[in-house]
């Protein structure tokens, strides 16, 4: 699918500066977009799991209470 952006000329430079003939722009482009796009699904598993441990941490905090007193004793 094609589709048309209006990058800044700084941004464009950059892009041909980093690339150095190793891809088109386009192609540097799509693999930019996918890295970010990873990292944003990254972060939001990251929340929902820090949300997780947040909402179950009373529950944890308790059963390894109890895990070191056991050990403890023996």
């Amino acid at each position: 699918m094609k589709t048309s952006i209006t990058l800044s000329r700084e941004l464009i430079s950059q892009i041909d500066e980093i690339s150095a003939g190793e891809k088109n722009r386009s192609a540097f482009i799509e693999t930019a977009v996918a890295a970010y796009i990873e990292l944003l699904q990254r972060a939001k598993r990251d929340q929902n799991d820090l949300g997780i441990l947040n909402r179950l941490s009373p529950r944890l905090n308790r059963e390894m209470k109890d895990s070191l007193k056991y050990q403890a004793e023996i």
